[in-house]
């Protein structure tokens, strides 16, 4: 049987050791398996010839079949450049070169048949294709051209000649060699009833497909088995780890929690704040350990159904613990639960990297006592030190910040795992979900709390900034805070942008009778504080920052968000600083500042930030627009494995039902025994040996 994998690169016809080496370090390319699984990322219909009169410069790609009728060099220096004008005797367009001209002088004859491949443009009135695709009109048949596949490449490929056209050809040179089929890698019940073409017919057809139907199925079946087995990994996981901890029973709602439901509670619960808490009792009662991801937009209330599970626990005799990324955050959520908590005979402790000394041993013997209920805390709390009673539920308060081992760690604090909430205030769009923590339930508060004014979004540009000021001095003379957001601390001499330093002066100037403060990610911990200090206690009324406040600053008086140069952030960044303000009872504005310059992409985010508040739609087109490899935090969650095919944005349905079908095989054969099923364990054991993200997925 052929074997992809053994054979090295570097053997197959016009490769090579130097071009091999070039796709070893440019595409991780190694074998032959590896160069048949570089898909292509566009295909173009080769099998119709236009007539010169046709075409015009909007056309994407068209093929033309005329002759040369003679060659001219104009230009000097880096601006030399040869023209061919070429005709099929309805027309004249004009092939134009920068480079190798000598050798195409030479190389193509006048009133010689060719046919020409690219893309045209309009300059000074003529039609011209710059660097086509030419081949002899005699050794082309266009009927077994149909459509023609195109690769990525990068400049140092191209500088060995390693271009679309060179990999086309390497990959011809492959499909050749399938002349036995290759071993299949989805079960035959798989591939029967959901219609699937086989693996060797797929991989030919989604490099050389014969017609536009044959590419989908050859697409379709290579996306399926994709996405199958990253659900089938993640399942599998989540089955064995559920076979193999038991959780804790909290099978009373009790004093506790029932007390700070009557007397404390600071409001009516929305109703998704009541829905998810019923989804939690109901986990945390089943005997099974709870694994909960729990979204909510800035402000939807996850602390306060935090703070009432961890009561659950209190009640059935547990201790809980809140984990959150930095002492901000954590000192903030301290703060919110012991308010919360006041009159109820609970002890809270703060634990930091800051607490030392008879604190720290007071709250780590408070801990082993079980005096110590409720625990919130950085990173400090995973430390071998840290101890408790009787864990029996850790929350995880923006969970993208933390890595894989680190939430590991939290469950060796007991001889068997604490039940877990996992907050994150980072909407994720529900198929990227699936993928990222397709192993946790999520449970989505989608409801602000009653009375909450919606945040007034603006797109103003650098021209519009006295008429910008002049509103943030009536917001500040109307006792409000504001914040403003710069890209960069310091002038880069790379990238024209505002920059903190700069800003700061330039606001302290703007602002004489107002106090300024500063905050940015190259400051000492004990000096942010004091700055962050400054802004929280009301003292200062504006503060200048980079992104580090986009987590963990609760200043209800603020009500202006102002984001210079906001073309240089992602939607869910600008939605998560938007997040700032908005927190009080008062009108809150987020001011977006460009220059005039912007791409199409960039105004369709501003666009999208000015129409809606709703993070889950801002989530989802980050998703369209970027790509589930750029969202925040799905490095460290697990994406990170390389999808060669499916797009989760786009191919949302189609992971949906291979969820299902990979649940099936999973719930029928939940410890891999069936021989049917044996094919699928070996190739997922297989991918997680070649691929490390998918041994530590979850």
């Amino acid at each position: 049987m052929f074997d992809l994998a053994s054979r090295d690169i570097k053997y197959l016809s016009g490769v090579g050791p130097q071009r091999a080496s070039v796709l070893n370090k440019e595409l991780n390319i190694y074998s032959l398996h590896d160069l048949l699984y570089y898909f292509p990322y566009k295909y173009v219909d080769r099998s119709r010839i236009y007539y010169i009169h046709e075409i015009d410069g909007t056309m994407p790609y068209i093929q033309l079949k005329g002759e040369i009728l003679g060659f001219e060099t104009i230009g000097e220096g880096r601006q030399r450049r040869l023209i061919a004008h070429f005709s099929d005797g309805t027309g004249i367009v004009d092939l134009v070169w920068f480079q190798g001209i000598k050798f195409l002088v030479g190389k193509y004859k006048v009133h010689q048949e060719y046919i020409v491949f690219g893309k045209p443009s309009v300059f000074n009135g003529r039609i011209n294709i710059a660097h086509p695709d030419i081949d002899n009109a005699s050794e082309l048949k266009l009927s077994t051209m149909g459509l023609q596949p195109y690769y990525n490449t990068t400049e140092k490929m191209k500088r060995s000649s390693l271009n679309s056209h060179a990999i086309e050809k390497m990959m011809s040179a492959v499909v050749q060699q399938l002349r036995e089929p290759l071993p299949e890698t989805l079960s035959l019940p798989i591939l029967t009833e959901h219609h699937l073409m086989p693996l060797t017919e797929a991989l030919m057809n989604i490099h050389f497909p014969a017609n536009p139907e044959l590419l989908r199925k050859a697409q379709y079946r290579l996306k399926f088995e994709e996405l199958f087995y990253v659900q089938l990994n993640i399942l599998r996981y989540a089955k064995d780890r559920q076979r193999k901890y038991r959780g804790y029973v909290f099978e009373t709602v009790g004093e506790i929690f029932n007390t700070f439901y009557a007397k404390n509670l600071p409001f009516e619960l929305t109703g998704a704040q009541k829905r998810v808490l019923k989804e939690i009792r109901r986990d945390v009662g089943s005997g099974k350990q709870m694994n909960r991801l729990l979204q909510g937009d800035v402000g939807s209330g996850k602390t306060l159904v935090a703070l009432m599970s961890m009561l659950i626990a209190l009640d059935n005799g547990y201790q809980a613990c809140m984990m959150a990324p930095t002492e901000i955050l954590a000192n903030q959520h301290f703060e919110t639960i012991r308010e919360l908590l006041y009159g109820m005979d609970i002890r809270v402790e703060l634990l930091t990297g800051s607490v030392k000394g008879k604190k720290r041993e007071a709250i780590l013997t408070g801990l082993l006592t079980g005096d110590v209920r409720i625990l919130i805390g950085t990173h400090a709390v995973i430390e071998d030190t840290v101890n408790f009673s009787s864990l029996g539920l850790v929350v995880i308060d923006e969970q993208h910040r933390f890595g894989v081992a680190q939430r590991a760690r939290l469950w060796t604090k007991n001889a068997q795992p604490p039940h877990v909430l996992v907050m994150t205030a980072t909407p994720i769009p529900r198929t990227l979900a699936m993928t990222l923590y397709g192993d946790l339930d999520v449970s989505v508060i989608d409801e602000l709390p009653p009375g909450r004014k919606p945040i007034v979004t603006i797109h103003k540009y650098d021209a519009h900034r006295v008429s910008l000021y002049q509103s943030v001095h009536r917001q500040i003379a109307e006792g409000r805070q504001v914040y403003i957001v710069y890209p960069l601390i310091k002038e880069s001499e790379k990238i024209d942008l505002k920059n903190l330093e700069e800003g700061y002066l330039h606001i302290c100037e703007e602002f004489p009778d107002c106090k300024v403060c500063k905050v940015h990610g190259k400051m000492k911990a004990a000096e942010k504080d004091a700055q962050m200090q400054l802004f929280v206690s009301g003292e200062a009324q504006i503060m200048v920052a980079t992104t580090v406040i986009e987590v963990g600053v609760n200043v209800p008086n603020a009500s202006v968000m102002i984001i210079e140069n906001a073309e240089r952030f992602g939607l869910s960044q600008l939605h998560q600083l938007r997040g700032r303000v908005g927190r009080g009872a008062e009108q809150s504005y987020c001011i977006l500042v460009t220059g005039y310059k912007l791409v199409e992409e960039t105004r369709k985010r501003l666009e999208i930030m000015v129409r809606t508040n709703d993070g889950f739609e801002i989530a989802e087109a980050d998703l369209k627009l970027r790509g589930p490899g750029d969202l925040e935090g799905t490095q460290q969650s697990g994406i990170a494995f390389d999808l060669k095919i499916a797009d989760i944005a786009r191919d949302g349905q189609l992971l949906q039902y291979v969820r299902n079908v990979a649940e099936e095989v999973v719930d029928a054969d939940p410890t891999g025994i069936r021989p049917e099923n044996e094919i699928l364990w070996r190739q997922l054991k297989a991918l997680r040996k070649t691929n490390v993200n998918w041994a530590s997925i979850s």
